[in-house]
């Protein structure tokens, strides 16, 4: 498994050297949410859809992403929550088949996270670019605001299969104009020390790393 990081952080650092500026990222899906959000008004309701690198395996709850992403913006004065809809194991066909019920009727943005257990059994990518692009497409009609985050393909599975999952990320952000971070690990696979003895989940450093990837760099725009 470590040298499948490896071989993706690699891969991850010249194929997806943009990261959109970090300025359209987490802050230009949920700006005008969070920003109109204060004290006395209903917090801005972030739901992050995925698996169990959403779902904090091997972590104490309090270590998970959505919870120190919560944390973070609630820090930087932003009323919001984040809810946890990560379930270890999931699949892009089982976020979906989940939808409804992992969002619930007030949400404000969603954040997806879903792919790598559909690489790892390698289900076809045409079958994982079609829930996905269902999930996307169902997210819209409710008007929820939408950061789609990517995952790449484990090499050992070929340079077909690679090419074909590694572009659905990229593709359905395009095509449906969403804010897109390329890569979810970013900054911690394949370096042990941020990662648990599996070499797959993050430890709770290594979270608090996703977590300061993503959150946006706005002051900087």
């Amino acid at each position: 498994m470590l040298i499948w990081y490896v071989t993706l952080n690699l891969k991850f650092k010249s194929r997806f050297i943009y990261t959109l500026g970090f300025c359209s990222s987490l802050w230009l899906v949920f700006s005008l949410g969070i920003l109109t959000a204060s004290a006395g008004h209903e917090p801005y309701r972030i739901v992050a859809l995925g698996d169990s690198l959403t779902a904090g395996y091997g972590l104490a709850g309090s270590d998970s992403f959505p919870t120190q992403l919560e944390i973070l913006l609630r820090n930087k004065g932003y009323n919001v929550t984040v809810q946890n809809a990560g379930v270890s194991g999931d699949t892009a066909a089982g976020g979906l088949a989940r939808l409804d019920w992992s969002l619930g009727e007030d949400v404000d943005g969603v954040i997806i996270e879903l792919g790598a257990n559909d690489a790892m059994r390698a289900i076809p990518p045409s079958s994982t670019r079609a829930s996905l692009e269902n999930i996307i497409k169902r997210l819209k009609q409710r008007k929820v605001d939408v950061l789609l985050t990517g995952m790449l393909a484990p090499p050992n599975l070929g340079p077909q299969f690679g090419n074909s999952f590694n572009a659905i990320f990229p593709d359905l952000a395009s095509k449906y104009n969403l804010v897109f971070y390329p890569f979810f690990l970013k900054d911690v696979a394949a370096i042990a020390s941020l990662n648990q003895p599996d070499g797959i989940h993050p430890t709770a450093a290594g979270v608090k790393i996703i977590v300061r990837n993503i959150y946006p760099k706005w002051k900087n725009c």
